[in-house]
């Protein structure tokens, strides 16, 4: 009976391609998702979501990037 589980599996690949910039953020997404496992495993999970969240508060703040360093003395 796996021949029919077979088709749906197909149905459902067809149904769900991913667009490029899908495809960019779930590779993104799954990045994300080995580096926290990572500073889980090394540092804990208050040190994780810790640096998680403060990351997020620079890109809001727009505190990241090129322009952000070039601002910042070294």
């Amino acid at each position: 009976m796996t021949g029919g589980n077979e088709q749906e599996e197909t149905m459902q690949t067809q149904q769900t391609q991913l667009t490029p910039e899908e495809l960019s953020k779930d590779d993104f997404f799954q990045r994300l998702a080995r580096l926290s496992e990572e500073m889980v495993a090394k540092h804990g999970k208050d040190f994780s979501m810790g640096a998680l969240v403060l990351a997020a508060r620079w890109i809001a703040e727009n505190r990241i990037g090129a322009e952000a360093r070039a601002g910042t003395p070294s």
